[in-house]
Parts: structure tokens; sequence; C-alpha cells
């Protein structure tokens, strides 16, 4: 059984989430550490985009600054994400290893096995999207709106969205896992023509996403979740993982990233 790092690293600012991501990727790339398992939450709660997502026009910045959250641009591609009672997931993990497919599809199988038993440790029936054909397209800036290939499902809503890049030989998949969701603050983010359609999208968004305290009669907190998916990615990745603190100069570096990227304009207003 392979032995892992695992960083929990608490509730943190929007860019800080981003450049540790973007830390443990150098640093695993420069043979420093063993792939990661990372768990975090957002303080404030943010919203991020995708890598090649377009802010103007699509994001409503005035409700994003009126709800105290704050915006943040992702190294990996999709929607934008609202980033609030939710458990947040990343994998660092070389493209080399031998448990690692080549293509991106089906790595998302053999990673998000780990998102499968951790559901099925809060006893949820989840399984694994299987679009038929290709995915519809449509122009929404709303990451839940539809499961891509191997994201969770249950009783056909989404229950987890992931994204992955890989830069450098380094594969990193990071995704949202809902605990709780607030759809009138979510859909405030983004820009409508109308509040008529704004509220019929609102609407409709209940019939294709879920989070987990719809699901159970006990409702469970941020740090159950996080042990119910830490037990789920050691048995479904069948690995071992081992506690990782970050030292002093390692959350510098971590710090160097985020002003010199994620908290900059020039990064998340780019498109």
């Amino acid at each position: 059984m392979e032995t892992w790092y695992y960083v929990d690293s608490g509730h943190r600012t929007p860019a800080i989430n981003m450049a540790l991501d973007e830390a443990l990727m150098n640093w695993h790339r420069e043979g420093k550490i063993p792939p990661v398992l990372r768990f975090y939450g957002w303080e404030p709660a943010g919203l991020s985009v995708g890598y090649f997502q377009k802010v103007k026009g699509k994001i409503d910045l005035e409700g994003v600054k009126r709800h105290g959250y704050e915006l943040v641009r992702r190294q990996t591609g999709g929607r934008a994400v609202l980033h609030d009672k939710e458990l947040t997931y990343s994998v660092i993990v070389s493209e080399d290893h031998e448990e690692m497919p080549a293509s991106v599809k089906e790595a998302y199988l053999v990673l998000s096995k780990g998102l499968l038993e951790g559901f099925r440790s809060l006893h949820i029936p989840a399984d694994f999207a299987v679009p038929e054909g290709k995915l519809e397209t449509n122009d929404s800036a709303v990451c839940f709106e539809e499961p891509s290939w191997y994201e969770l499902i249950v009783d056909g809503k989404k229950a987890a969205g992931s994204a992955q890049t890989r830069k450098k030989g380094i594969i990193l998949q990071h995704g949202s896992i809902p605990i709780d969701v607030d759809d009138v603050k979510l859909f405030d983010m983004f820009i409508y023509k109308n509040e008529r359609i704004k509220e019929r999208a609102r609407r409709a968004f209940g019939d294709k996403a879920v989070a987990i305290n719809q699901i159970l009669e006990n409702p469970v907190d941020f740090d159950t979740t996080k042990e119910a998916f830490k037990q789920g990615f050691e048995k479904g990745l069948n690995i071992h993982l081992e506690p990782f603190e970050l030292s002093e100069d390692q959350w510098n570096e971590v710090e160097r990233i985020a002003d010199t990227r994620y908290r900059t304009d020039e990064w998340n207003f780019s498109r």
C-alpha cells in the first residue's frame, strides 16, 4: 500500500487555496513530497472561475462583492463554482504514476473512486456519471448544471464537481463536495438577461444538483464529511495517508505564489 501525504489545511482564503495547490504541484514535481491528498474549506467563501472562462458579461461582480465573497481564477478549466458550505479536495500526483492512465477521462475514473467511496462512507448511494454521447453544451457559466464524465451523481443529480489539469508532468485534480447549498446566493453570482430567466435557471438547478445534507436524514458537518472522504480516498485509491504539516518556509512560498498570481487582477480578470 503506497503512502501519500495528507494535507488538512482548514479554511483559507480563495487566493491561498489556489496557491497551495500550485505549490504542492511544484514540490511533488521537484521530488520533495510524494503524491498528495488535500482537504480544505473557504474563508471567506469564494467564486472560482475556470482557467479559460470569461468574467466580463458572465459573472456578476457586484453580487460577489455584496455577499462578501472573493473571486479567484483556477488553474483548471470548466465553469464557475461557488465554494461556501462544502468540502473541497485536491489530488496531486505524477502523470508517470503507475496507476494513472494517460487519458484525462480515465484518470478521472481512477481518482474519483475516492469520491465514490467517500459518499458510501456516509451511506449515500452515489454513482459515476456516464453521459450518453457528447455532453450538451449551453451558455451557462454555472458548473453544477450538468455532470461530466465520471463525476458523482445521486439519483441523477450532480453531487460533486471536479476539474483536472496537467502541467509539466503533474496532475492536479480538485473538486467541490457540497454539504449544503444556497441556490439564491449562487445565482446572484451570475449575469442573466432578466430576473425571469434568472429565476427559471434557479428553479431548474434543483433538478440537476444536490448537496449532502439534502440527501441525509441526519445532517453532517464539515469535519464529519472530511473524515468520511478521507476514509473513502484511502479505500478507493488503496493508499495510506500520512499527515503533512507545511514548514514556515513552505507557507512563505505559498504566500509568494498568492501575491504574484491569485491576488492579482491581471490573473483573475484576464479573460
